[in-house]
């Protein structure tokens, strides 16, 4: 391969990864922008991202918001994960497990996965109570600032912990550091026991469970999970834990995990 093959290779892959950069930044800003403001926000030259956009534009990636230049996800992102739900076993199969884990506790359930070094929100049935407590689903939150990132890491050493996770997400909402080896120790206790349930870090007044979710090869890959008020959650811990860890085991075993069914006593 010739200099000039492969520069146009690596110009075309640093367009691709570019592409990407600016999907990812209105799937997080979650409201239209002008192309502008995601250059700068993304800290891309204007030049490329309205030739990215314009060609994203084209293929229907991309939409016009308005009148006034904004842009936003468009309707082929949507037929795309449409299609990928219905392809990927771990999404097509949670759907009625996570309605069933609500209709039993009458408490907002979710699967959790990881995205890159963040923890997302990937699926959620609402519970019966009138008013939200859960992460919008897609919102990248800190891995230590939540119950499931204590198992979704828990394949990893020490050392790839502190490696994959920024130093700066161990500091916490409220300001304070959560101390890297607290948190490793949880994560090893969560392995051990098979859940992680607290008291939120992020929502004071609720308390967080997560039950792991086990491919074949014994990595954790997934979590399901309940957001609670904190005395519901309490009161009724050995249930709502008891919901999680049978729908999980269930889960498990449909993507190939041969693992025991974990039996928790209160």
């Amino acid at each position: 391969m010739d200099d000039v093959s492969a520069e146009m290779i690596n110009r075309r892959a640093r367009g691709l990864d570019r592409a990407f950069e600016i999907l990812d930044f209105l799937r997080i800003k979650r409201q239209p922008v002008r192309p502008n403001e995601i250059a700068q926000a993304i800290g891309a030259p204007r030049s490329s991202v309205y030739e990215l956009v314009n060609l994203m534009m084209r293929q229907g990636v991309l939409e016009y918001r308005g009148d006034d230049g904004r842009v936003f996800l468009g309707r082929k992102l949507y037929f795309l994960g449409t299609a990928y739900a219905e392809q990927f076993d771990l999404m097509r199969e949670c759907d009625k497990l996570l309605a069933k884990i609500a209709e039993e506790t009458r408490e907002t359930s979710q699967m959790c996965l990881l995205e890159g070094n963040k923890y997302t929100v990937a699926q959620m049935k609402e519970g019966i109570r009138p008013f939200r407590i859960s992460s919008n689903v897609g919102d990248p939150v800190p891995i230590p600032w939540t119950a499931s990132g204590r198992l979704l890491v828990g394949h990893m050493s020490d050392a790839e912990i502190l490696d994959f996770i920024p130093p700066e997400d161990f500091r916490l909402p409220n300001g304070h550091w959560l101390d890297p080896a607290v948190f490793i120790a949880e994560v090893r206790k969560a392995k051990e026991d098979g859940y992680f349930t607290f008291n939120s870090i992020v929502e004071t007044f609720t308390h967080c469970f997560a039950a792991p979710v086990y491919q074949a090869d014994q990595v954790c890959i997934a979590t399901l999970c309940l957001v609670a008020p904190k005395e519901d959650g309490l009161r009724n811990h050995a249930r709502y834990l008891r919901s999680l860890l049978d729908a999980g085991a269930d889960l498990s075993s449909r993507l190939g995990h041969a693992g025991k069914r974990h039996v928790h006593s209160a």
